[in-house]
């Protein structure tokens, strides 16, 4: 057994697991679509789902471990087509241990109109921040769609809509990713029933920073 071998941990591929199958049952994705992935901190590997195959049957052989380079350490599968958007992020974002791309119905009306989400909500304030970028189109698994994401994402932001294609969504584990995604479509959903019978009031600057910064910071046990 190589060390590389030694140093990867089921632990993750168990998490991507359960996350997959959260995020086909939640309705943020439909079929095979979509892909998640989670890096261990500790020895900069990450671990990816495989291209096109059911969530709900995935096992943890299916799941592909490679380091930031692409090299493939363990897995005989495909990774996701989206595996190079993946690893930019993760080289970009030293902050981001967990990436979740979702194709979930109302994020998705704003993604074809390639029209920002605002901050309406308290809770898009405290999770997602500022108003939710659209990463300009590009075809799917490309360097450039990469690249745009990464720029959409810039230094600090969580979530970023990908125009006529879905969202992406990241976070310091797992667990935060998806938590950001969960608010990401709640916040879509309110955004689009509220433009149809009148003019959404977006949150001040001022009060997101404010509330971003209780969220990460204060909010909670521990803290």
């Amino acid at each position: 057994m190589s060390r590389c071998e030694e140093e990867i941990k089921s632990g993750y591929k168990e998490a991507l697991l359960q996350a997959g199958r959260k995020m086909l049952h939640s309705g943020l994705t439909v079929e095979t679509w979509g892909n998640l992935s989670v890096r261990d901190p500790e020895t900069g590997l990450i671990y990816l789902t495989p291209s096109a195959m059911p969530y709900d049957t995935l096992t943890e052989g299916d799941i592909v471990v490679v380091r930031v380079d692409g090299t493939i350490v363990q897995g005989t599968r495909k990774p996701t087509v989206e595996e190079g958007m993946h690893r930019d992020i993760y080289g970009a974002r030293p902050d981001v241990q967990a990436i979740i791309h979702t194709h979930p119905m109302h994020s998705m009306v704003f993604a074809v109109l390639h029209q920002p989400i605002p901050p309406i909500l308290d809770e898009a304030a405290q999770t997602l921040g500022g108003t939710v970028s659209v990463a300009p189109y590009a075809l799917p698994g490309t360097q450039q769609l990469a690249e745009n994401v990464q720029k959409a994402l810039g230094k600090e932001g969580t979530a970023c809509l990908l125009a006529n294609h879905g969202a992406v969504c990241v976070g310091a584990n797992l667990d935060q990713a998806f938590k950001v995604c969960t608010v990401l479509e709640m916040t879509a959903q309110v955004y689009q029933q509220a433009l149809t019978i009148g003019r959404p009031c977006s949150i001040s600057a001022e009060d997101v920073s404010y509330m971003r910064d209780f969220m990460l910071y204060h909010y909670g046990q521990n803290k």
